[in-house]
């Protein structure tokens, strides 16, 4: 065991896991997070709680996976290039450590253009793939990156994300290669809602031999609204929503209940496919659903290891 986090416990054990987001307020309350944690704490074996996602200020990450450490839930830390140097992220890697958060995810950061601070200046000392070698170092080595020892252990599970559907698509299992190499123990895609296209690249993966390295987590974005499905294929980058689930939500009497029956049958489906071990569910204000969605899809309960 690298953390003995549960949802490495989870994981490794060869059950299907399932992460859930939770995102933290535009305030200092404890007891939102909180809140949130004791509506679906059931429902998921981790929890990833963003870090300024879209580049809006909102609680910090390490702040909120340390209040839903307090009521018992395993929480995954999101950490981002685009904000801190080398310096402050291995230190917060020790904060982690220190405050009992077992997992990080590692990524880039979305772009500061969209978020309430768009003059801010981006940081990218170093990149996502080399955040993640540098806690696998840290973890592994007991090594900082300049070479100096750390005091003590390190113990986390490494976690980065990967979009499938990004062009250019033949350059994708390979961009999945690099962070496996450095150190990525498991891996969320982006949004999966074009089935056909995330099964081509999942076989890629596989015949690269990567699910045998790495563990990988099918996105799911559960989709409540016509808007929100035109939206997200028009405006979110690497979102691919196919026109026949959008003229299927038009066509709906509920289109809340036909978003949720869409999203059950793409997790029936993540789930026949060979190297996909689980599914992280990006609720997006809609945490309340995932419980629902998880009880339907036959998930619940979750392991208890």
């Amino acid at each position: 065991m690298k953390s003995g986090s549960n949802l490495e416990k989870v994981l490794e054990a060869g059950h299907f896991a399932v992460t859930a987001e939770i995102g933290p307020p535009k305030s200092g309350s404890a007891r939102i997070i909180e809140a949130h944690g004791e509506e679906i704490g059931h429902a998921a074996d981790a929890f990833n709680v963003t870090d300024h996602q879209t580049g809006v200020v909102r609680l910090c990450s390490l702040a909120s996976c340390a209040i839903l450490r307090r009521i018992g839930l395993d929480t995954v830390m999101q950490m981002l290039c685009r904000d801190a140097n080398r310096i402050r992220l291995q230190g917060d890697v020790l904060g982690a450590v220190a405050l009992d958060v077992k997992n990080i995810l590692c990524l880039s950061g979305d772009h500061v253009k969209f978020g309430n601070h768009p003059e801010a200046k981006g940081v990218f000392d170093i990149d996502s793939v080399q955040l993640i070698q540098t806690v696998k170092i840290m973890r592994d080595e007991h090594k900082f990156i300049c070479g100096e020892e750390i005091a003590g252990e390190v113990p986390l599970f490494i976690g980065a994300v990967e979009n499938p559907y990004a062009d250019p698509f033949e350059y994708r299992t390979a961009r999945l290669a690099k962070k496996v190499a450095a150190g990525a123990d498991f891996i969320q895609t982006q949004a999966v809602y074009d089935v056909p296209k995330f099964a081509t690249w999942m076989g890629e993966v596989c015949d690269a031999g990567l699910d045998k390295k790495t563990h990988i987590l099918a996105g799911i974005i559960p989709v409540k609204s016509v808007g929100m499905a035109r939206y997200m294929k028009k405006f979110v980058s690497g979102v691919e929503i196919p026109d026949g689930m959008i003229s299927r939500l038009e066509d709906a009497k509920d289109v809340k209940e036909e978003g949720i029956n869409v999203i059950l049958e793409i997790i029936e489906q993540a789930k026949e496919i060979p190297g996909v071990h689980g599914i992280h569910v990006q609720a997006v204000g809609w945490e309340e659903i995932v419980p629902e969605i998880m009880e339907r899809a036959g998930l619940l309960p979750r392991p208890i290891l």
